[in-house]
Protein backbone atom coordinates (compact mmCIF):
# COMPACT_ATOMS: atom_id res chain seq x y z
CA UNK A 1 0.00 0.00 0.00
CA UNK A 2 1.19 3.58 -0.58
CA UNK A 3 2.33 5.75 2.31
CA UNK A 4 0.17 8.88 2.37
CA UNK A 5 1.72 12.35 2.40
CA UNK A 6 -0.28 14.68 4.59
CA UNK A 7 -1.53 17.98 3.14
CA UNK A 8 -1.52 21.30 5.01
CA UNK A 9 -5.13 20.65 5.94
CA UNK A 10 -5.50 18.65 9.16
CA UNK A 11 -6.73 15.36 7.76
CA UNK A 12 -5.53 11.76 8.04
CA UNK A 13 -6.19 8.69 5.89
CA UNK A 14 -8.24 5.84 7.30
CA UNK A 15 -6.03 3.97 9.84
CA UNK A 16 -7.13 0.69 8.24
CA UNK A 17 -4.88 1.66 5.31
CA UNK A 18 -1.75 1.46 7.48
CA UNK A 19 1.15 -0.78 6.49
CA UNK A 20 1.50 -4.11 8.33
CA UNK A 21 4.03 -2.47 10.69
CA UNK A 22 1.57 0.36 11.40
CA UNK A 23 3.09 3.13 9.27
CA UNK A 24 0.25 5.23 7.83
CA UNK A 25 1.43 8.66 6.67
CA UNK A 26 4.34 11.06 6.38
CA UNK A 27 4.65 14.83 6.63
CA UNK A 28 2.50 17.48 8.21
CA UNK A 29 3.58 19.16 11.41
CA UNK A 30 3.34 18.78 15.19
CA UNK A 31 0.82 21.55 15.78
CA UNK A 32 -1.50 20.74 18.71
CA UNK A 33 -4.58 20.52 16.51
CA UNK A 34 -2.98 17.96 14.21
CA UNK A 35 -1.66 15.82 17.07
CA UNK A 36 -5.04 15.81 18.83
CA UNK A 37 -6.83 14.90 15.59
CA UNK A 38 -4.37 12.03 15.17
CA UNK A 39 -4.86 10.60 18.66
CA UNK A 40 -8.62 10.82 18.29
CA UNK A 41 -8.25 8.29 15.45
CA UNK A 42 -5.64 6.13 17.20
CA UNK A 43 -2.71 7.61 15.26
CA UNK A 44 0.51 8.94 16.78
CA UNK A 45 3.79 10.50 15.54
CA UNK A 46 7.00 8.49 15.87
CA UNK A 47 10.22 9.30 14.02
CA UNK A 48 13.91 10.01 14.57
CA UNK A 49 16.11 13.05 14.00
CA UNK A 50 16.77 13.56 10.30
CA UNK A 51 13.54 11.83 9.25
CA UNK A 52 10.29 13.44 8.14
CA UNK A 53 7.41 13.19 10.62
CA UNK A 54 5.99 9.66 10.45
CA UNK A 55 2.48 8.79 11.63
CA UNK A 56 1.60 5.31 12.90
CA UNK A 57 -1.47 3.25 13.73
CA UNK A 58 -0.34 -0.29 14.58
CA UNK A 59 -2.67 -3.24 15.03
CA UNK A 60 -3.15 -5.17 17.19
CA UNK A 61 -2.96 -2.56 19.95
CA UNK A 62 -1.99 -3.21 23.56
CA UNK A 63 -4.67 -1.77 25.88
CA UNK A 64 -5.11 -1.85 29.65
CA UNK A 65 -8.56 -1.39 31.16
CA UNK A 66 -8.53 -0.24 34.80
CA UNK A 67 -10.81 -3.09 35.85
CA UNK A 68 -8.30 -5.57 34.39
CA UNK A 69 -5.26 -4.01 36.07
CA UNK A 70 -3.06 -6.52 37.91
CA UNK A 71 -0.52 -5.40 40.52
CA UNK A 72 2.39 -7.87 40.67
CA UNK A 73 3.14 -9.07 44.20
CA UNK A 74 6.76 -7.92 44.24
CA UNK A 75 5.79 -4.45 43.08
CA UNK A 76 3.02 -4.32 45.70
CA UNK A 77 5.66 -4.97 48.38
CA UNK A 78 7.79 -2.15 47.00
CA UNK A 79 4.82 0.22 47.06
CA UNK A 80 4.04 -0.63 50.69
CA UNK A 81 7.57 0.45 51.61
CA UNK A 82 6.75 4.01 50.47
CA UNK A 83 10.16 4.45 48.88
CA UNK A 84 8.73 6.81 46.29
CA UNK A 85 6.33 9.74 46.46
CA UNK A 86 4.18 9.68 43.33
CA UNK A 87 2.83 12.95 41.96
CA UNK A 88 1.05 14.01 38.79
CA UNK A 89 1.69 17.03 36.57
CA UNK A 90 4.37 18.73 38.65
CA UNK A 91 7.35 18.20 36.30
CA UNK A 92 6.08 17.37 32.84
CA UNK A 93 8.96 18.94 30.91
CA UNK A 94 11.52 17.21 33.10
CA UNK A 95 9.80 13.83 32.65
CA UNK A 96 9.77 14.01 28.87
CA UNK A 97 13.38 15.23 28.76
CA UNK A 98 14.41 12.39 31.05
CA UNK A 99 12.62 9.83 28.87
CA UNK A 100 14.72 11.08 25.93
CA UNK A 101 17.95 11.26 27.95
CA UNK A 102 17.92 7.70 29.27
CA UNK A 103 17.64 6.33 25.74
CA UNK A 104 20.40 8.54 24.39
CA UNK A 105 22.64 7.63 27.32
CA UNK A 106 22.01 3.94 26.66
CA UNK A 107 22.98 4.41 23.01
CA UNK A 108 19.50 3.41 21.84
CA UNK A 109 18.58 6.61 20.05
CA UNK A 110 15.23 8.26 20.66
CA UNK A 111 12.14 9.45 18.83
CA UNK A 112 11.66 12.05 21.57
CA UNK A 113 13.41 14.78 19.61
CA UNK A 114 13.60 18.40 20.70
CA UNK A 115 10.73 19.10 18.31
CA UNK A 116 8.64 16.34 19.89
CA UNK A 117 9.41 17.58 23.39
CA UNK A 118 8.26 21.09 22.52
CA UNK A 119 5.08 19.73 20.91
CA UNK A 120 4.08 17.64 23.92
CA UNK A 121 4.97 20.40 26.39
CA UNK A 122 2.58 22.60 24.41
CA UNK A 123 -0.11 19.91 24.73
CA UNK A 124 0.53 19.77 28.47
CA UNK A 125 0.19 23.53 28.79
CA UNK A 126 -3.11 23.31 26.90
CA UNK A 127 -4.41 20.62 29.28
CA UNK A 128 -4.15 17.56 27.03
CA UNK A 129 -0.94 15.85 28.20
CA UNK A 130 -0.01 14.63 31.67
CA UNK A 131 2.91 13.21 33.60
CA UNK A 132 3.11 10.75 36.47
CA UNK A 133 6.27 11.09 38.53
CA UNK A 134 8.17 9.11 41.17
CA UNK A 135 10.18 11.24 43.59
CA UNK A 136 12.79 10.10 46.13
CA UNK A 137 14.20 12.52 48.69
CA UNK A 138 13.13 15.46 46.54
CA UNK A 139 14.64 14.10 43.31
CA UNK A 140 12.71 12.97 40.25
CA UNK A 141 13.78 9.34 39.73
CA UNK A 142 11.17 7.94 37.36
CA UNK A 143 7.92 8.58 35.58
CA UNK A 144 5.86 8.50 32.42
CA UNK A 145 3.87 10.85 30.22
CA UNK A 146 1.11 10.68 27.66
CA UNK A 147 -1.88 12.34 26.06
CA UNK A 148 -5.40 12.19 27.48
CA UNK A 149 -8.52 12.65 25.38
CA UNK A 150 -11.70 12.45 27.43
CA UNK A 151 -11.48 9.03 29.13
CA UNK A 152 -8.55 7.45 27.24
CA UNK A 153 -4.91 7.93 28.22
CA UNK A 154 -2.42 7.32 25.41
CA UNK A 155 0.86 6.36 27.07
CA UNK A 156 3.98 7.61 25.31
CA UNK A 157 7.14 6.79 27.26
CA UNK A 158 8.56 6.15 30.72
CA UNK A 159 11.95 6.29 32.42
CA UNK A 160 13.62 5.15 35.62
CA UNK A 161 16.91 5.91 37.28
CA UNK A 162 16.03 3.81 40.35
CA UNK A 163 14.67 0.28 40.26
CA UNK A 164 10.86 0.15 40.00
CA UNK A 165 10.45 3.95 39.95
CA UNK A 166 8.47 4.08 36.70
CA UNK A 167 6.54 0.93 37.55
CA UNK A 168 5.41 2.45 40.86
CA UNK A 169 4.33 5.62 39.04
CA UNK A 170 2.35 3.57 36.51
CA UNK A 171 0.73 1.34 39.15
CA UNK A 172 -0.24 4.37 41.24
CA UNK A 173 -1.75 5.95 38.14
CA UNK A 174 -3.84 2.84 37.51
CA UNK A 175 -5.00 2.80 41.13
CA UNK A 176 -6.17 6.42 40.60
CA UNK A 177 -7.75 5.76 37.19
CA UNK A 178 -11.34 5.94 38.42
CA UNK A 179 -10.72 9.22 40.23
CA UNK A 180 -9.13 10.60 37.02
CA UNK A 181 -12.08 9.32 34.92
CA UNK A 182 -9.81 7.06 32.85
CA UNK A 183 -11.57 4.07 31.25
CA UNK A 184 -8.75 2.78 29.00
CA UNK A 185 -4.99 3.13 28.64
CA UNK A 186 -3.44 2.76 25.19
CA UNK A 187 -0.04 1.10 25.73
CA UNK A 188 0.66 1.12 21.96
CA UNK A 189 3.30 -1.63 21.62
CA UNK A 190 3.23 -5.05 23.29
CA UNK A 191 5.93 -5.67 25.91
CA UNK A 192 6.27 -8.33 28.62
CA UNK A 193 6.53 -5.50 31.15
CA UNK A 194 3.08 -4.16 30.29
CA UNK A 195 1.49 -7.58 29.89
CA UNK A 196 2.30 -8.25 33.56
CA UNK A 197 -0.06 -5.43 34.51
CA UNK A 198 -3.02 -7.06 32.75
CA UNK A 199 -2.80 -5.37 29.36
CA UNK A 200 -4.30 -7.25 26.42
CA UNK A 201 -3.89 -6.96 22.68
CA UNK A 202 -6.97 -5.64 20.87
CA UNK A 203 -7.77 -5.88 17.19
CA UNK A 204 -8.10 -2.69 15.18
CA UNK A 205 -11.89 -3.07 15.29
CA UNK A 206 -11.89 -3.50 19.08
CA UNK A 207 -9.59 -0.52 19.54
CA UNK A 208 -11.76 1.65 17.27
CA UNK A 209 -14.76 0.74 19.42
CA UNK A 210 -12.91 1.94 22.52
CA UNK A 211 -12.04 5.22 20.82
CA UNK A 212 -15.67 5.77 19.82
CA UNK A 213 -16.98 4.82 23.25
CA UNK A 214 -14.58 6.76 25.45
CA UNK A 215 -13.78 9.87 23.40
CA UNK A 216 -17.02 11.82 23.42
CA UNK A 217 -15.46 15.27 23.72
CA UNK A 218 -12.04 16.88 23.35
CA UNK A 219 -11.70 19.54 26.01
CA UNK A 220 -8.72 20.63 28.15
CA UNK A 221 -8.32 19.16 31.62
CA UNK A 222 -7.09 20.70 34.83
CA UNK A 223 -3.71 19.42 36.11
CA UNK A 224 -4.12 15.96 37.55
CA UNK A 225 -3.87 15.31 41.28
CA UNK A 226 -3.54 11.85 42.79
CA UNK A 227 -5.11 10.72 46.05
CA UNK A 228 -3.07 12.25 48.86
CA UNK A 229 -1.08 14.55 46.59
CA UNK A 230 -0.59 18.06 47.94
CA UNK A 231 -2.62 20.68 46.12
CA UNK A 232 0.39 22.83 45.35
CA UNK A 233 0.65 24.80 42.12
CA UNK A 234 2.79 22.91 39.56
CA UNK A 235 5.90 24.72 38.30
CA UNK A 236 5.70 26.57 35.01
CA UNK A 237 6.99 24.90 31.87
CA UNK A 238 9.84 27.42 31.70
CA UNK A 239 11.01 26.65 35.24
CA UNK A 240 10.85 22.93 34.41
CA UNK A 241 13.02 23.43 31.32
CA UNK A 242 15.56 25.27 33.44
CA UNK A 243 15.67 22.40 35.95
CA UNK A 244 16.11 19.50 33.54
CA UNK A 245 19.23 17.49 34.35
CA UNK A 246 20.80 14.17 33.41
CA UNK A 247 19.11 10.89 34.27
CA UNK A 248 20.49 7.46 34.97
CA UNK A 249 19.83 4.17 33.21
CA UNK A 250 16.31 3.06 32.48
CA UNK A 251 15.65 0.51 35.20
CA UNK A 252 11.88 0.56 34.62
Amino acid sequence: MPIFRLPEEIIFPDPQLAEPDGLLAVGGDLAPGRILAAYQQGIFPWYSDGEPILWWSPAPRLVLLPEEFHLPKRLARTMRQNIFEVRADTAFAKVIASCAAVRRDAGEGTWITEEMQEAYIALHELGFAHSLESWHEGELVGGLYGVCLDRIFFGESMFSCRNDASKVAFATFMENAEQLHIRAVDCQMTTKHLLRFGSRERSREEFDELLEQFIQQIVPQQPWRLAGQAQSQPPTAQSQRNSVGPSGPDGG
